[in-house]
């Protein structure tokens, strides 16, 4: 018996010392508006889904929602009722394809900066409930260069930025990029091309980043990828459907399900938290010093 209870103590003590797998969180984002962002956020969640992680998905707009609908959806509820303690987190996300969580925009809510120590206490509560549930947040921010972008963008672990082969979407992901870096010490950002007609276009859009920034920034960029311009997305977005699961064998799913298979390997930045109240943590500070949202 007692050999029995000593087991028991050491398996305690081997379960304390391992810690939790971090969870990913990555904040697609864009400068501008019209570039696919949403999708991207959206097929790529799916994707990620479908090599068995469990995935949520936020949708940052808090100004004009769009995962709801690129996705179908009718919320009742959205974070904005979690503030108010009306509703449990739990209770407002809702289940997507491919068992995607959705954490619905809380349109008309008040800034960020303004809430209250208490519902600033309810949200990093709500978001540690269902952390230990979660591998991966995908965070869809609103167009432009607005507070609430760059918040959740400094708070999450990668940043992912969205650009297609038009001046504006590139001036726009410079300026973006630009913030964040000289103002707030941002470093390392991941391209994604979208749309593109082929794959040099691709590279050759993401050089042209690296032309700019190279010359006036001091950040990393690394390219991951380009989603082709593909007839199917467009069907699938008319369908309210993901195209990885409207049209699986399409150019631009099989590009989104091996764009989630690099992203699951990505290494996890070295001193970044493991739970999800460290995300919601860091975007309040981020918040609070950015004046209001």
């Amino acid at each position: 018996m007692l050999m029995a209870d000593a087991t028991i103590d050491q398996a305690a003590g081997l379960r304390q010392m391992v810690k939790p797998e971090p969870v990913r969180v990555i904040a697609v984002t864009g400068g501008k508006g019209g570039v696919g962002k949403t999708n991207v956020s959206v097929n790529l969640a799916v994707a990620w889904a479908e090599l068995g992680r469990r995935v949520m998905l936020l949708d940052a707009d808090l100004g004009l929602a769009n995962v709801d609908v690129v996705l179908g959806m009718h919320p009742e509820f959205d974070l904005s009722h979690v503030l108010r303690g009306e509703r449990t987190l739990d209770e407002v996300l809702l289940t997507g394809p491919a068992g995607i969580r959705v954490a619905p925009a809380a349109s008309g809510i008040r800034q960020m900066a303004e809430l209250s120590d208490a519902e600033h206490a309810g949200l990093i509560r709500a978001f540690s409930d269902v952390g230990s549930e979660t591998d991966v947040l995908i965070v869809d921010t609103a167009a432009g260069i607005s507070d609430v972008v760059i918040s959740f963008s400094r708070a999450a672990q990668e940043v992912v930025v969205v650009v297609c082969d038009e001046p504006a979407s590139i001036t726009d992901a410079y300026a973006l990029i630009k913030l964040l870096n000289r103002e707030y010490g941002v470093a390392r950002f991941r391209i994604l091309s979208n749309m593109a007609r082929s794959a040099p276009e691709g590279r050759d859009l993401y050089n042209k980043m690296c032309r700019v920034t190279d010359r006036y920034l001091d950040v990393m960029l690394s390219y991951i990828g380009s989603i082709p311009y593909d007839d199917n997305l467009r069907k699938a977005v008319r369908s309210q459907k993901p195209v990885v699961l409207a049209f699986p064998r399409s150019r631009s799913a099989l590009t989104f399900k091996n764009l989630a298979k690099k992203a699951d390997n990505w290494p996890v930045p070295e001193g970044v938290g493991g739970h999800l109240q460290f995300f919601v943590e860091r975007l309040i500070q981020f918040s609070s010093q950015s004046g209001e949202m």
